[in-house]
């Protein structure tokens, strides 16, 4: 039986594991979302310990006309090739969201082009991260959803499933739930997890208004490196010179 045979569109939950979706999720909300806008990617991946940040080989396709992708997740977990869970998500994603696309690390083929773009705009979809590839670069760019993948092929997908829309994925070496905040500019893409935005962001502000007072502070010359000689005094085995 195919996934939505004989289950009415409103149901919340669809099918079974690996071939299921979820309509309703809890989001960040909106207030907390317009916070974070104000602060840099890599100011929260430090407050988080380094550990919520996607490795490296995603980067911007489409860059955000702003340099920053924000939002919540719709998370997408796709059969390696196809994207029929993609298309999906343009019915269940909500304005503002941002699908982050686990393709369990396909390189074959993309996941992703112009028209799902142009139809994620009509929706008002924030942008996608996918974990793969995507194609029809030029015309993507013309859309001006903004886009991160790990490259381009023109080698399309197939639409036959399974797949999953809306459960826990794994993307770039972080696990990624539905309704988590997803950052994202020119350095890289971090994830807040939602049960503990609150007091990320908070700690994040807090450390932003003291960045900005040590900054003018360098950019005056005032400034110590006492801590790196502390440090280096600490180490097991590290011996200083002086003549």
């Amino acid at each position: 039986m195919a996934i939505g045979d004989n289950i009415p569109r409103s149901s919340e939950l669809v099918g079974g594991p690996g071939f299921r979706l979820r309509r309703k999720v809890e989001r960040v909300p909106p207030e907390l979302i317009e916070r974070f806008r104000l602060l840099e990617v890599s100011l929260v991946s430090d407050l988080m310990n380094r550990l919520y940040t996607m490795d490296p080989g995603c980067t911007e396709i489409v860059a955000p006309a702003d340099g920053r992708l924000i939002g919540p997740v719709c998370t997408v977990k796709v059969f390696p090739g196809d994207n029929l869970m993609v298309h999906a998500s343009l019915d269940v994603a909500e304005p503002g969201d941002v699908v982050v696309i686990d393709t369990a690390g396909s390189t074959v083929n993309a996941v992703l082009g112009d028209m799902i773009a142009n139809k994620a705009k009509a929706r008002g979809i924030a942008g996608f991260i996918v974990d793969g590839l995507v194609r029809d670069v030029r015309g993507m760019r013309d859309v001006g959803v903004p886009v991160f993948a790990r490259g381009a092929t023109p080698r399309g997908p197939l639409q036959r499933g399974p797949g999953e829309l809306n459960f826990p994925i794994a993307c770039g070496g972080v696990s990624v739930s539905p309704g988590d905040l997803v950052m994202a500019d020119a350095d890289g893409i971090t994830f807040v997890p939602r049960e503990g935005v609150l007091g990320v962001l908070e700690r994040a502000e807090a450390r932003r208004d003291a960045d900005v007072e040590y900054e003018a502070s360098v950019k005056r010359g005032e400034f110590s490196n006492a801590w790196v000689d502390r440090i280096i005094e600490g180490a097991s085995g590290c011996e200083s010179a002086s003549t």
